[in-house]
């Protein structure tokens, strides 16, 4: 069978989580009167938020879906739709047992691409709507930038500030056009949730949707009133959220599964764009929204459907506590070892006892005394959660290539943090060494070879090319080459500070030069860290 509701309609699916309710009515519901508009048609939403509104709608404590719009990969709304905007939701658990959900909380999927009138005239009336509650985004961190590294406007963002709202062509300026349909309607109420995966993600959101905004004020493509409508917190909200749940590119195995259940033609693609995509998504059981409750035009329930709403103060303690100790840190620290040693997927890694020491060191000892409770999670069973049950899950099919995708700019982040607190606190710099091995491993893993000195395809990154001078036919022990890579870790940029003034750039080096010293280096260094940490401490 097809997945086509027309073909399943009759078919026994007494396997799958399906819908309850009529879903011609909560379309004609949802475009009549839509309250939840979404941007970034990712497996992230598919699998997690999309099966949340699916609660709602199940169990009739909402009758509107959610319209989906995509603005960078157009090539996924044309293949998506092929399947009546439905998606199969696998739930992987850690046990081995599988869940599976037939999802039609999407309603629609429309391209933001100003070329298709059509789309683009259906989404600015859904704008002017006054039932319109909230509009959410994952769009991935770099999503979110109007600069490249050289702190210059994108060209795309820089054409958009001279052109009237209308004309927009970069992501966010798109956006912001559609903001102003809204404003110039009625100044409706909205608010607009990043539910990317980093920190303080509102913030950065609003910094650049005022900055486009802004920029239209003063070269006179819209009226000051706009600028203020935007900045009133009373109308427009930018809630800072925190989410967490690994759903990983399309399985082979999961599409092996359904098509045994008697699905076809539901084979994984790559756009043009690079997106692996399908009509199915796969991802673990632990899943976590925490939301500032900051909606002033009303919104879904989604706390019946397990998402937790708080404060701002809570949320950010929440985000801190995952993204630079318990979880973000020690999934970039596996893939860059794991790219190194040769491994094709996270939970075989955690079969590994070096790797599995070296991110309970890097959790427990070095970033757990510098974290907050934020009283809605606990730290250490979340940490606890992470190591023992959700990374070591070998139904969760990731790969430390995909996590090494965008390095560079999620080191800062996920370890700048940390360093900082510790200075803040007064505590001694020596007590951290997974950190500073982490960015040696980084340093090493950009060579571009593997620990058998084999050569390995790097993960895409911004950063690769500005440092590929400091890396082409060098020796690596070289005194010219070291001396670039102490440079590098004065980067501020990359680490969140200077390494050098802060003390941490001697060790980096000294753990970079061990690496160097032939095959299986790498392997070594770690190895010998691990154990003179686990020597001197009970830290395991």
């Amino acid at each position: 069978m097809q997945l086509k509701r027309n073909e399943i309609k009759n078919k026994d699916l007494k396997k799958y989580i399906i819908p309850k309710y009529n879903i011609d009515k909560i379309t004609h519901n949802t475009k009549e009167g839509p309250k939840w508009i979404h941007f970034g048609a990712g497996n992230i939403f598919r699998a997690f938020l999309a099966s949340c509104q699916q609660k709602l709608l199940n169990e009739f404590k909402e009758n509107n879906g959610i319209i989906v719009v995509e603005g960078f990969d157009y090539q996924i709304v044309d293949y998506l739709k092929k399947f009546d905007n439905l998606t199969i939701n696998v739930t992987l658990n850690a046990d081995g047992s599988i869940s599976k959900e037939l999802i039609a909380s999407i309603v629609q999927y429309i391209k933001m691409n100003p070329s298709e009138v059509d789309d683009m005239k259906q989404l600015r009336e859904y704008f002017r709507n006054p039932t319109l509650q909230m509009i959410s985004l994952t769009i991935t961190e770099k999503g979110y930038r109007l600069k490249d590294m050289n702190e210059q406007y994108y060209p795309d963002v820089c054409q958009d500030f001279k052109k009237k709202p209308s004309e927009a062509e970069s992501y966010l300026g798109k956006i912001c056009s559609l903001l102003y349909e809204r404003f110039k309607s009625g100044q409706y109420p909205l608010a607009l949730v990043s539910m990317d995966n980093m920190s303080q993600n509102g913030e950065k959101l609003e910094t650049a949707i005022k900055n486009i905004v802004e920029k239209w004020v003063e070269n006179k493509m819209v009226e000051k009133e706009f600028f203020d409508y935007i900045s009133n917190p009373e109308i427009i909200t930018f809630p800072w959220t925190m989410i967490d749940k690994i759903t990983p590119r399309p399985s082979e195995k999961v599409k092996e599964m359904l098509v045994s259940d008697g699905f076809e033609n539901i084979d994984p693609i790559v756009t043009e764009k690079n997106t692996f995509i399908a009509p199915f998504v796969n991802g673990e059981a632990v899943q976590y929204l925490i939301i500032e409750d900051a909606f002033p035009n009303g919104r879904p329930k989604l706390e019946d459907a397990g998402i937790i709403f708080t404060s701002r103060e809570v949320v950010n303690r929440v985000e801190t506590m995952k993204v630079t100790t318990c979880l973000n840190p020690l999934h970039t620290a596996l893939a860059i070892f794991g790219c190194l040693l040769g491994y094709s997927s996270i939970y075989e890694e955690m079969k590994d006892s070096d790797l599995v020491n070296m991110i309970k060191i890097l959790g427990y000892k070095e970033g757990l005394p510098v974290v907050i409770d934020p009283g809605v999670l606990n730290p250490k069973k979340f940490l606890d959660e992470v190591i023992h049950l959700r990374l070591s899950n070998q139904f969760i099919p990731d790969s430390p290539q995909r996590i090494a995708t965008d390095t560079s700019q999620k080191l800062a982040i996920r370890f700048g943090n940390t360093i900082r607190e510790y200075l803040k606190e007064g505590k001694d710099l020596n007590d951290l060494t997974i950190i500073p091995l982490v960015f040696a491993g980084w340093f090493r893993y950009l060579q571009g070879m593997d620990d058998n000195l084999l050569r390995i395809e790097l993960s895409s990154d911004p950063f690769i090319g500005k440092i590929n001078w400091v890396y082409n036919n060098v020796d690596y022990l070289s005194e010219e080459h070291l001396g670039n890579i102490i440079k590098l870790t004065q980067d501020s940029s990359i680490f969140g500070m200077d390494l050098v003034s802060c003390g941490l750039s001697d060790k980096v080096l000294e753990f970079y030069k061990k690496m160097n010293r032939g095959k299986n280096a790498v392997r070594t260094t770690i190895s010998e860290v691990i154990g003179g940490i686990i020597d001197n401490a009970n830290v395991i």
